[in-house]
This record gives structure tokens, sequence and C-alpha cells, in this order.
């Protein structure tokens, strides 16, 4: 496997200073006061000189935004070095007079390693051992180098660690990748039995019986949900099943592993594989196991499809029936409109109605509009009666696919899966009489009328059409419903394999009453649940027994001895309550925001919490503190940095870098632990109530019995 991935213009931009965006200026080459300090220590070190100090901070700065330095560091872009050049108080031509010294350079770099907390690059021991490792869980996942690359580099990142050459990584992702596949061979060997890799070289074999290899068949899906491609499905499943693919288990192998595997077995040429050696096996192994599964997805999906096509023909076929009905139907309309009136009429005799009514209509007209039949339409509109036109289409896959699938059911399905399994021995024996025992429970009420008449009328053959459709379309619709499901599908599996198991569930069941405080024993429950109602139903009773029959505002019992609930009307605070609330909001004096959370900290150290990501834990100063204020404030207000600003006069690059190391979810999380304890503390906040439960808009909660 070829080692160099990049091209060679690739490689010089990854061991290069790359552009830099706004946020990425601010967020790593701001220098907090600790680092002013390490350069200016250093500086009085020996390091003397803009040039040295400006460098330095070059480096400090580079490392966590590439976790490299590049070998010439006056590439750096010049926004940076302008940025670096305010902060320090020198000249930014200052750089061009860096590192004219390699050893200078050098020596810095291990200063600020030291400083930072950083380890050099990886030649040996354990930091490389990691490195290797996570390479390799990495290639077992997905195969692409590149980003194997960036993952590796960020990886390092993260572990502050300076990442290698170039050149040296390549190979350790290369290395990875072939360790990945010696693994995966090794994880899968024991399913490669010799009939097992026979019938996988067979698939890179032309078969004359289907023009192609098995493989390419295999891997071409359906386009149109016909008989002909539902057949042609069902032969690849039969295939596959043939040679137990279904029952393969890969699950030694990472979820990702198998999906990259089976998609490079879809995307590779027979010639491809063949050159791989006996290393292709796992490829189409993992291919053959995952196309059983999505084999017996794609015969379900024609299925319904087919289904469905003739269903929506059929309700196109019935709807244009009833557009001409009502075509013909707006000719009588008319007419009545004409007779109506004549024959409510007291002021025109009996005998005079009939020669009135052929002089005004005409005897032609009522010749046209009596010679069109008029029956009456059954509740479905005809619906079922245009699908059994397509029963001998139906029949073409139907059976087929019964045979194929092993449909199964969830609670309320018996009938429907005990008629499947009927018409399935049907299917086989050549029977066309249903039994009398078939189930028609699931026939929806629109189509009973259907299978009754037929059943009076002892049309067998009829009866047989309408009841075969019905539980075709109640399986369709099972399917579709997740009350039938399939073993082995993915999409159609049974909805019970997303739930706990009984294992999983008792290992989780006592912490689950107790978050609900309910008895873990169901009889206890029921009984609690018991109890619960029938106290509810006293206080009911007695909220009844106590209401006015006047009082609109009142739970009660109106005239028909239905129960009215009137909507709930606000708290009617007492005027004692609203002067005295006056009194103390007057006392109390007008507190700035910001003084309020700086006492607050004084009393909590709250922000104490926030550290920086870097993993600095060193004391705030005073700026920090308040940068962090002003970040906290402009988030809980929804002012946005910009206005925060603008209002506070700090300025943006300062608070965007303060929320990027600072104002974390963990350590906003931290802090929010330390106010909520410290609140729980206060004597007065236990006035209201033992802190389970709140409220957020201040509404009041209270049960009354």
């Amino acid at each position: 496997m070829a080692v160099q991935f990049f091209s060679d213009e690739q490689m010089e931009r990854l061991r290069s200073y790359p552009d830099i965006g706004r946020e990425e200026l601010i967020r790593f080459f701001t220098l907090t006061r600790k680092d002013l300090g390490f350069i200016d220590n250093l500086s009085r070190g020996g390091g003397r000189g803009s040039a040295a100090r400006l460098g330095l901070a070059v480096q400090l700065c580079t490392l966590p935004w590439l976790g490299f330095v590049p070998d010439d560091i006056r590439s750096v872009p010049q926004a940076a070095v302008q940025r670096l050049a305010n902060q320090l108080a020198v000249f930014p031509g200052a750089l061009e007079q860096y590192g004219r010294r390699a050893q200078t350079r050098s020596d810095h770099l291990k200063l600020g390693l030291k400083y930072l907390g950083w380890k050099p690059v990886p030649t040996r021991g354990e930091t490389l051992k990691e490195l290797e490792q996570f390479l390799l869980d990495r290639a077992m996942e997905h195969d692409t180098p590149s980003l194997l690359f960036h993952q590796a580099a960020e990886h390092l990142i993260s572990s502050k660690v300076v990442r290698p050459g170039v050149v040296v990584l390549m190979k350790m992702v290369g290395s990875a990748r072939n360790a990945a596949g010696a693994l995966t061979s090794e994880k899968v060997d024991h399913l490669l039995t010799g009939p097992m890799r026979a019938d996988l070289d067979r698939l890179l074999v032309h078969d004359p019986e289907i023009g192609t290899t098995r493989l390419a068949w295999l891997t071409t899906p359906a386009v149109e949900a016909t008989p002909t491609s539902i057949k042609l499905a069902i032969g690849k499943l039969m295939y596959l099943r043939a040679m137990d693919a279904h029952l393969l288990d890969l699950s030694m192998l990472p979820r990702e592993r198998r999906r990259f595997l089976a998609t490079l077995g879809r995307r590779s040429t027979v010639q491809g594989l063949e050159r791989r050696g006996e290393r292709r096996h796992p490829i189409p192994l993992a291919l053959v196991a995952q196309s059983a599964v999505d084999q017996l997805d794609e015969v379900i999906a024609l299925f319904d499809q087919a289904v469905s096509a003739r269903e929506s023909h059929a309700k196109a076929k019935t709807d244009a029936a009833l557009a001409e009905g009502a075509k013909k139907g707006e000719a009588r309309q008319l007419l009545m409109d004409v007779i109506l009136p004549v024959l409510i009429d007291p002021a025109i005799a009996d005998e005079q109605v009939g020669g009135m009514l052929r002089e005004r209509i005409g005897m032609n007209k009522l010749r046209e509009v009596a010679a069109v039949s008029w029956r009456p339409l059954p509740r479905d509109h005809g619906r079922l009666a245009a699908l059994e036109a397509s029963h001998t289409y139906l029949r073409k896959f139907t059976p087929r696919v019964l045979e194929a699938i092993d449909f199964q059911g969830g609670p309320g399905t018996a009938d429907l899966i005990d008629a499947v399994a009927i018409l399935k021995d049907l299917n086989r024996t050549g029977g066309r009489k249903v039994p009398a025992e078939a189930p028609t429970s699931f026939v929806p009420a629109r189509y009973a009328d259907y299978l009754a008449k037929a059943r009076k009328s002892r049309d067998d053959t009829a009866f047989r059409h309408y009841w075969e459709i019905c539980t075709i379309l109640a399986l369709r619709d099972g399917l579709r419903s997740g009350d039938v499901f399939v073993p082995g599908s993915r999409r159609y599996a049974d909805p019970g394999t997303y739930l706990f198991t009984p294992e999983q569930w008792q290992a989780k069941r006592a912490e689950f009453c107790h978050l609900v405080r309910k008895p873990a024993d169901a009889s206890e429950a029921i009984e609690q649940v018991k109890d619960e109602l029938h106290q509810a139903l006293e206080d009911l009773e007695e909220t009844l027994a106590s209401a006015a029959p006047n009082d609109v505002g009142a739970v009660r019992l109106d005239e028909a001895g239905q129960l009215v609930i009137p909507p709930l009307s606000a708290e009617d605070i007492p005027a004692e309550a609203k002067a005295l609330r006056e009194e103390l909001s007057g006392m109390l004096p007008f507190v700035p925001i910001a003084s309020l959370l700086i006492e607050l900290d004084a009393r909590t150290h709250f922000l104490d919490c926030f550290t920086h990501a870097g993993g600095r834990k060193t004391k705030l100063s005073i700026e920090q503190k308040r940068n962090i204020l002003a970040v906290l404030i402009a988030g809980a207000t929804n002012l946005g940095l910009t206005r925060m600003s603008e209002a506070c006069g700090v300025s943006y690059d300062t608070l965007a870098w303060t929320q990027e190391w600072y104002v974390r979810e963990e350590t906003l999380r931290e802090a929010n632990t330390i106010l909520v304890n410290h609140h729980y503390k206060l004597e007065l906040a236990k006035k209201f109530g033992g802190g389970t439960m709140s409220s957020s808009d201040g509404q009041v909660m209270a049960n009354k019995r």
C-alpha cells in the first residue's frame, strides 16, 4: 500500500502556515497576563530583544493552533504578527530578525513546550504507542488516509503532543491501515470456511445464466416495482440464503468497519478484488452479510410499492367513475328542480301533474335521463371491486413474497398472521376455496359487504379474491405501522428490539423506580395508584358537595349532571400583601446586575469554576473576572458580544477569546451547581419548598386538600 497519499503541493501546505480567520486569530493569538510574564522573564534571562519576544510569542500561539511549529516562523499570517506585536508593544517587523540561529528557535520551542505542558514529537515509549493504537482504532472504522491523517493531528493537539513530520505521520497512517486489514482478516477467519471461501470466489466468476458476475448481479438494485423486479429480488435473497449469508455474525468488527467493507465490495471491480489475493475475502464476506439484510428490505419495499400502485390505480378508476356519475347526477338534479315545485304546489291537481311535467320537460329529455341506469354505490364507492380486477396481476408476485418472507405480528395481529398462514398454505397446495374458519376481523368495514355477499351467494371464487386482496392490503398496512415485522430485517424489524431487554431493564429498574418514586413491585404500584385514585375521587366529591349551584367559577355539576370545570382564575392577592410588597421593594436599593454578580462571587466564589480550556489552573485576575462576567451577562440577556463590548468598554476580541477559552459547558455546569447549593442552604429559600421542584415563571404551585 502506497505511503504517500498527499500530493507534493498538499504536503507543502501541511508543513506551512495556513490562512487564518478572525475567530482563530482571537482564540489562539491572545496572550494572557501569565503568557506575557513568561515572555518577559525569558527576555530578562538572556533571550533579549523585540525579535526574541515576538518569535517566542508566535511559537507559543502556533502550537495550540496547528499542533506543531513550521520551520519558517516568519511566514506566519501577518494579521497574527500584528496582533501579537500590539500586545507586546513591539514593532511587527522585528520578527524578520528572529531565529537566524536555529538553536534559538529550538531552545525557545523547548521552553514553550514546558510552559504549555506539551510533549515533544513522539519517537518511542507510551506516547507513540497511544498514537499507533488511536490510528488503528480509527482505521478499523474507515479507510480514508487523508481523514486518518487529520484525525491523528487533532488527537495529538487534544493530547498536547507535537505533531510529527508529514512523511512520518503518513507512514504511521499507512501502517495503521495495513494493521486494520490484518486485524479484520484475523477476526473473521473463523467464518471463512472452505465452502464459504468457494462461495465468495464464485461471486467473481462470470455466470452464463445471468450474463454477468454474481457480484455485479447482487449489487444492482431494482429500479421499478414490477412482478419481474420482485421475482429477481427474491431470487437474489434466496441465493444469499443458500450461502448462509443471513446467518453470518460480524459483530466482532466495528459497525463502521462492516459498512466500509461492504461499500468497498460494491464499488470494487472483480480485477481489483482479485489483486488483493487471500486478503480479499473479508470484503465480499461483509458485502453478502449486509446484502442479506438489504435484499430482504428491498423485497418487502417492492412488495409494498407494487401493491400500493395497484391500489392507487383502482382509486383513480373509481374517482373517474364518481366524476362521471356526478355529471349524470347533475342532469337528474336539474330535473328535480323542475319536478319538485310542481309536486308540492297544492293548486295543481294530481291528474294534471303528469301532463304538466311532460309538457315542461319534454318527452325526449325524460327518455334520455331514464335510459341511464342508476345503482346505489357500495360503502367504498367500488374501490375493492376495481382492485379485484388486478387480482391476476397481484398473483404474479404475492405468493412468492409470502413464501420467501417470515411475517410475524405483534399484539392484536393474530387473526392477520393466521390469515397469511392460510393464504400461504392455499398457494402451496393449489387450493381455491378459503376455509370457512378463515379469519376476517382485519377486513375494513368498507370492504366487509363484498365478502358477505360472496359468502351468501356461495361464490367461492369471488370470496377468495376479495379475502386475499384484503389480507394483502392488511399485511402491507401492518408493515407500515410496525404491527407486522420481519425477523432479520433492518427497516421492518420488531419495534420491541428498540426497547430494553428484560436483562437490561432489570439493571435499570431500581434506579427508574427511585426517580419516579414508585415501588418496583407491580402489585404494590397498582395498589398505590388505586389509593391515589380513591383519594382524588374523595377530594372531587368534597369539592362538588361544597360548590354552590350558582357559583360559575367553581367545579360543579350542572342541571344535566355534567361535570363543569371552569378555567383557572388568577390568584387573588390581598391588598395587604400588595402594600407589603411595595414597601419591601422600596426598601431595596437599585443594584446593577454586574454588582450583584460580583457580590455573589464574593460569597460563593463561583467564578473560580471558569478555568482555562488549556488546563492551566491559575488564579483569575480582576480583569479576567470582569471579562467572564461580561460574557455571562451578554449571553443571559441576549445582548451579544458586540453590543456588550460597546456597553462595557472591553474589546470584542477580548470577550470572544474569553468566551472561547473560559465559558464552556462544563464550567457553566460547575458554577451553576455551586450557586444552586448556596441557594439551597439559605434560610429564606427553605420557606419555598424542598428545592426538588421549580417554577421558572414564578407561578405558585400548591396542593390543596
